[in-house]
C-alpha cells in the first residue's frame, strides 16, 4: 500500500518560517554591529582618512555574486550589502558624501544611495572641482565624480603630497540595467594597507592634442580628457590595468605625435567586475 505523499506546508506555518529568518538576519545585524563596536574599540584613533575599504568592498561584492542564486534579483542583494557596509562604515568613522551633480542629477543620486544608503549624508554640488574640494577639507568624507566625462580637469588637484586620491570605481559589479549604472570614481583618504591597485589612474598633461592622437591611446587606456588650448594640449585621466603601463601610454602619445608634459598617479582602483548578461548563477 503506498504511502501518501505529506500534506504541504499552510501558510500560517511558511509565514512562522520566514518570521524566524526575519529575527535570525535582524539577530545577526546586532552581532555584526556588536562586533564593529570593538573593531572601534581596536582601532581608536590608530588609522587616518576614512574608514572606506575599497579593497575589502570589492572582493565582497564579487564574493556575493559568486555564490547568489535563486529567485531574490541580484540588484536586490547587492543594495541590501552595500546599504549593510556603507551604514557600519560610517558607525565606525562618521563621512559625507559629495556628490558632482553636473552630468546628471538623478544617476549621481542613485548612486549616491544605492552604495551609501540613506543614513550616510549625501552634499549635492554643482562641479566635480567643488566635490574634490570639499573632500580635501575633511577628515574622511568621499566625493563622487564621473569615470567617464568631464568639463574640467578635477584630478589635477590629487596630484599633490597628501591630496585626496581616487579609490574605488562604482559600481563595483557592473551587468546589464544596473539600477546605479553610471560609472562613477570615489574619491577620498584612506590608509595604503585600505587601496586596490589593479587599475592605476595617472593625471598626463600633453601638447599637441588633437582627435588622431586620442584614437591612438584609445585601445590602450580608459580616457578622459579635457583640452587645455592655452597650450594647443589637453589635461588627461588615464585608467592604466595591467595588461599596459604607464611607459606604454606615454610611448604611444610621443610616436603619435604629442609631447608628454607631466604625469602624476592620482589613484587606483580595482578592476570592473562584470555579470555576464545572463546575470549570476542560479
Amino acid at each position: 500500500m503506498s504511502q501518501r505523499p505529506p500534506a504541504p506546508p499552510s501558510l500560517q506555518e511558511l509565514r512562522k518560517e520566514i518570521d524566524a529568518i526575519d529575527e535570525g538576519m535582524h539577530r545577526l545585524l546586532m552581532q555584526r554591529g556588536d562586533i564593529i563596536d570593538r573593531l572601534i574599540q581596536v582601532k581608536q584613533t590608530q588609522e587616518v582618512g576614512s574608514a572606506f575599504r575599497p579593497a575589502r568592498e570589492a572582493a565582497m561584492m564579487r564574493d556575493l555574486v559568486q555564490r547568489h542564486r535563486g529567485i531574490l534579483p541580484l540588484d536586490t542583494v547587492e543594495s541590501i550589502w552595500r546599504v549593510i557596509i556603507s551604514t557600519f562604515t560610517y558607525v565606525q568613522a562618521p563621512f559625507s558624501v559629495h556628490a558632482d551633480v553636473s552630468v546628471s542629477e538623478p544617476a549621481m543620486r542613485d548612486s549616491a544611495r544605492f552604495h551609501f544608503g540613506f543614513t550616510v549624508p549625501y552634499v549635492a554640488h554643482f562641479s566635480a572641482q567643488a566635490a574634490v574640494e570639499a573632500v580635501a577639507k575633511s577628515k574622511g568624507d568621499l566625493a563622487l565624480v564621473s569615470a567617464t566625462s568631464s568639463r574640467t580637469p578635477w584630478w589635477l588637484s590629487l596630484e599633490q603630497e597628501g591630496a585626496p586620491k581616487i579609490i574605488a570605481r562604482l559600481p563595483f559589479v557592473e551587468r546589464a540595467d544596473h539600477p546605479a549604472a553610471m560609472p562613477v570614481f570615489a574619491v577620498s583618504r584612506v590608509a595604503d594597507s585600505a587601496l586596490v591597485t589593479e587599475v592605476e589612474t595617472f593625471s598626463v598633461r600633453v601638447s599637441g592634442w588633437n582627435a588622431e592622437v586620442a584614437r591612438a591611446l584609445s585601445p590602450l587606456a580608459e580616457i578622459v580628457a579635457v583640452p587645455d588650448t592655452a597650450f594647443d594640449g589637453a589635461a588627461l585621466l588615464v585608467s592604466v590595468t595591467g595588461a599596459t603601463s604607464i611607459d606604454k601610454i606615454k610611448s604611444a602619445l610621443i610616436e603619435a605625435g604629442a609631447s608628454v608634459r607631466s604625469v602624476a598617479l592620482v589613484g587606483s582602483h580595482a578592476t570592473r567586475y562584470t555579470v555576464p548578461p545572463t546575470g549570476a548563477k542560479s
